[in-house]
């Protein structure tokens, strides 16, 4: 299970969610195990029986408005019952006031208190996205991934077989680039695979024969993205006779990463064959298959119509055909 430490929380989000730091780095060391948040309200009133403590805490209006409504006394001990949990940390809202008392308990407990001015509601959706992308499932495929008119297409192989030079021919065409020999994926929670690049090679490619090369600095920024969806594989591989390639496409085949399907083409290729523009065109197919349209089931349709008719009819489009002698 991935895990991360309050520490990173607070590097990573202290800018965007102007996160102030009210009693030092007391528990920047404490793992944080699953990606939810977690409101106290129940634990301050005294119902601690399944109180998930291993969360980030957040208070917002209601639970400092609560804590403002009890008796010096009781809210001392309903306090002492909440830091009494080994917590990892609490994120305070909307500029709520932290009375000394809260801030002696929660350090004494070795409890990190950070404040924010954001409203909760707000703060718990850019946390909560923030936190299901560092829980998402991660893999790393050797390959090379490219936005075709909108599609993330993944270009796989053997090493050497071209995948980077087909990468670049499509940006030379006016596509963008996201990564080149590793393509970093992630799940999303709505089962949506997003590719990136690894932080050392963004932007940069590697040409055999040429080396290292700057694709933004060549193309200009147009030419590349940080992050696409992957929706489509072409699987790169040496032409071979014996092989049975598939013709007329009714016979989709499937890939699953991290539990997600996605349509993988197997491209064979040879001198002189040109991928880029069918790599174009797979791209095109996908998007009019996302529309509804599928080429070749119409195709199948269209031939067995014809065949189930047995004439082979006059007129329009087959008489014109007939009488072009040119």
């Amino acid at each position: 299970m991935k895990s991360l430490t309050v520490g990173k929380i607070y590097e990573d989000n202290q800018e965007q969610l102007q996160l102030e730091l009210l009693n030092g780095q007391l528990s920047f060391e404490r793992i944080i195990e699953e990606p939810d948040l977690h409101r106290p309200g129940l634990a301050l009133s005294g119902f601690v029986e399944v109180f998930t403590f291993g969360r980030v805490q957040i208070l917002g209006n209601t639970e400092s408005g609560y804590l403002q409504t009890m008796s010096a006394a009781k809210r001392k001990k309903a306090l002492a019952s909440l830091m009494s949990f080994e917590m990892p940390c609490i994120i305070i809202t909307e500029h709520n006031s932290v009375s000394q008392e809260f801030l002696a308990l929660a350090t004494k407990s070795k409890i990190s208190i950070f404040r924010t001015p954001f409203k909760t509601t707000r703060l718990m959706h850019l946390l909560s996205d923030y936190m299901d992308d560092e829980f998402a499932p991660t893999i790393t495929v050797h390959g090379s991934l490219v936005d075709v008119y909108g599609v993330g297409v993944m270009f796989t192989g053997r090493s050497g077989i071209g995948k980077s030079e087909i990468a670049l021919d499509l940006v030379e065409r006016g596509h963008r680039l996201v990564t080149d020999d590793i393509v970093k994926i992630s799940r999303k929670a709505e089962g949506i695979l997003i590719g990136s690049a690894s932080e050392m090679l963004r932007h940069h490619m590697e040409i055999r024969g040429i080396g290292i090369v700057d694709v933004r600095s060549i193309f200009g920024i147009r030419s590349i993205r940080l992050q696409k969806r992957v929706e489509v594989e072409v699987h790169l591989e040496e032409w071979d006779e014996a092989e049975n390639y598939e013709r007329i496409g009714l016979e989709e085949t499937i890939t699953e990463i991290l539990g997600v399907e996605i349509p993988v083409v197997r491209l064979p290729i040879f001198p002189g064959k040109n991928i880029t523009v069918i790599a174009e065109v797979v791209a095109l197919q996908h998007l009019l298959k996302i529309n509804g349209v599928n080429s070749a089931k119409l195709f199948n349709e269209r031939l067995i119509e014809s065949m189930q008719s047995g004439n082979r009819k006059k007129g329009g489009l087959t008489e014109y055909l007939d009488k072009d002698f040119e």
